[in-house]
């Protein structure tokens, strides 16, 4: 979750008001200071859980605030447990400068913040506890993740080749795309129109698990990061539109109906490079998503490792089912540019069908070609290709805690 200075002005400059309507984490009242959830011997009260819940509505952040005070003060303790056993600690004056860094981002003095978070019944100590949180585990991943973090002349180069003025922001999907066929079209067009009312994401990831036809099935078609301008143009807006928890109205494409949900949205300190062109290979298979079909599909991705290879499989067949096509972003058919837009170099997907099905598209992505930067600046790029491997490796390290912790709740 990204708390940015905007969202933290407007939830501020309501909070007198908002001291009246936050409501507490249900819980009796003489079990608040009770054991809610243990990590690895470390005692989480339902005390604290109310409070962070009562911060985060206060934020304005996206999504069921009980469920996201769990899951962070799960990962606050798996951070602050991993710092002390790295030696590190946050000093007083640590503490107190992240607290008004932070109060910062609002306009506000630490202790206006102190004072607004007061009115609406949260305590200094849970935003304190927050912040140390935050300070430990900074020292802890720059000390362990700076030497390997290190960016080549190379990568530098390569990514000048961006213009780094499209977006700053990225977005958390889930997608469901279903098939279509003749036999099934007003079947899958009305359990579409359903799905689009759903502002469940554990609804939607059942339906994705039940029906769609996409690589994410079996995670509830639940997608990583993305950022934004890496979407097709045409589905901008669309992502844009929404509230976390809401899906898109059903979006025809070629051979089926795509659906996507909004799981949170947030923006980035890192502009990522504009591309110009993206180079694609699509290799037809008759038979579509037959389960022949797609046997022989996995066995062709295991022998192919770049579009280049593709011309020895469709040697001796006809010309038209190889295709290898450049284009700029904005000309790509919507269903093609956005299964590439899943895909790095060499990866390939089985997603999409023509002739009504009939025909399985092998999609292979050959590369994208960045648009050419007059004016960047070689230290900025640097610094923002490092923070986002540190960040990523920090992401790793954190959900290998995790996977290691023995978390039990009550």
């Amino acid at each position: 979750m990204q708390l940015t200075p905007a969202r933290i002005l407007r939830a501020l400059t309501l909070a007198a008001g908002l001291a009246l309507t936050v409501s507490p984490v249900a819980a009796p009242a003489q079990n608040l200071f009770a054991p809610a959830i243990i990590v690895d011997e470390m005692v989480i009260t339902g005390y604290e859980l109310d409070q962070r819940a009562r911060m985060l509505t206060l934020l304005n952040a996206p999504g069921n605030t009980n469920d996201l005070a769990r899951e962070q003060l799960v990962d606050d303790r798996l951070r602050l447990q991993a710092a002390q056993n790295a030696g590190i600690e946050p000093t007083e004056e640590e503490i107190l400068d992240g607290m008004s860094e932070f109060a910062g981002r609002a306009q506000l003095s630490r202790e206006e913040f102190v004072t607004a978070l007061g009115r609406a019944g949260v305590a200094e100590q849970t935003f304190r506890d927050f912040v140390r949180a935050g300070a430990a585990w900074r020292s802890l991943v720059q000390s362990r993740f700076v030497q390997q973090s290190q960016v080549s002349p190379a990568e530098v180069d390569r990514a000048l080749a961006g213009n780094g003025g499209s977006s700053t922001v990225r977005v958390l999907l889930s997608e469901i795309i279903m098939p279509l066929s003749p036999q099934n079209v007003e079947e899958v067009r009305a359990r579409a129109e359903r799905i689009a009312q759903m502002t469940s994401e554990s609804e939607f990831s059942a339906q994705a698990r039940q029906y769609s036809a996409t690589a994410t099935r079996d995670a509830g078609g639940r997608l990583p990061w993305r950022e934004l301008n890496e979407l097709p143009p045409q589905l901008r807006p669309m992502i844009l539109g929404l509230s976390p928890g809401q899906v898109t109205q059903p979006i025809p494409i070629q051979g089926a109906v795509a659906l996507f949900q909004l799981r949170d949205i947030e923006e980035t300190g890192y502009t990522a490079p504009e591309i110009a062109a993206v180079e694609y290979a699509a290799y037809y298979m008759a038979g579509g998503r037959s389960p022949e079909t797609l046997a022989k599909a996995r066995v062709l991705a295991q022998k192919v490792d770049r579009c280049d290879d593709l011309y020895g499989i469709a040697k001796g067949q006809p010309e038209q089912v190889l295709e290898r096509t450049t284009l700029p972003p904005s000309q790509l058919p919507t269903d093609i540019a956005y299964e590439l837009s899943k895909l790095d170099e060499g990866e390939v997907s089985t997603a999409l069908t023509r002739s009504n099905g009939q025909t399985l598209m092998f999609l292979m992505l050959c590369g994208r070609t960045a648009a050419v930067s007059e004016d960047a600046d070689r230290q900025q790029v640097e610094m923002g290709l490092r923070n986002q491997r540190i960040s990523a490796m920090a992401d790793g390290y954190l959900a290998q805690l995790r996977a290691n912790a023995r978390i039990v709740e009550k």
